[in-house]
């Protein structure tokens, strides 16, 4: 088979992309659909509703059986085994189609589907922890300093800018809201810009963010040109070196 060329890989690559980003978008046309559904028919408990017991709403079974975690499967005897792999049996063929997870609750070993059942709500001691670290967190306009812009190219080939913090060295979101189609997008490929406020705290606009990014590059590119010239003129020295020695042998 002839080896592909440089383009032949990068249209390949480019076809993987868009497949992606329309898997993504139906995906997340799925999961829309799916909260609309719970919203509309109340699936999700309460926190008094679970509190007293009741079963999930999305397939049926109790949340907690009080049956306590499985042991490791290394650990099971003949008949845990047994059940074990009945449980996961039923469970499959329940959730076949629905592509995703499993969840369970801590002392229970009914497991639920991260697509048809809404997952447990948060009770008071935890809103208490999430407001205590919420609180700890630094201010906004600190928070604003450690972020950066990224520039993404969506399925429908505008690009759109997305904000998140500079340590993360790719962008998570698969589909995002396109301003100009006014539908959600998936994404086909994305380029980190930079920061994304001034020190005075403003948004910086895109074409500032891609003229700072540039001369980064431009610099970078400049001293990597430096490096390979200073090399080059060490191995033209080493080059005529030896040829003179050559010479004074001849």
């Amino acid at each position: 088979m002839a080896k592909l060329t440089e383009e032949q890989r990068r249209q390949r690559a480019a076809k993987r992309a868009l497949r992606s980003a329309l898997d993504a978008e139906a995906d997340d046309q799925r999961r829309r659909e799916r909260d609309e559904r719970w919203k509309r028919e109340n699936t999700r408990l309460s926190w008094a509703e679970y509190a007293a017991g009741e079963s999930c709403r999305g397939c049926g079974e109790p949340i907690h059986d009080g049956l306590g975690d499985w042991y490791p499967l290394m650990k099971l005897s003949e008949s845990e085994r047994r059940e074990y792999e009945e449980a996961d049996r039923r469970f499959r063929e329940r959730h076949a189609e629905c592509r995703s997870g499993r969840w369970s609750i801590s002392g229970s070993r009914v497991t639920h589907c991260c697509f048809c059942c809404p997952p447990p709500p948060v009770g008071p001691k935890q809103m208490e922890n999430l407001a205590r670290l919420f609180a700890s967190w630094p201010s906004q306009e600190e928070r604003k300093k450690d972020l950066d812009t990224w520039n993404l190219t969506l399925r429908c080939d505008h690009v759109v800018p997305h904000i998140q913090h500079r340590e993360h060295s790719y962008v998570s979101a698969r589909v995002v809201d396109c301003p100009q189609c006014g539908e959600r997008r998936g994404v086909v490929s994305s380029e980190r810009v930079g920061p994304a406020y001034r020190d005075d705290g403003t948004i910086r606009e895109r074409a500032e963010a891609d003229q700072e990014r540039l001369a980064q590059e431009l610099a970078a590119a400049k001293a990597k040109l430096a490096r390979q010239q200073k090399n080059a003129a060490a191995t033209q020295r080493r080059i005529t070196e030896i040829q003179e020695e050559l010479s004074s042998e001849s």
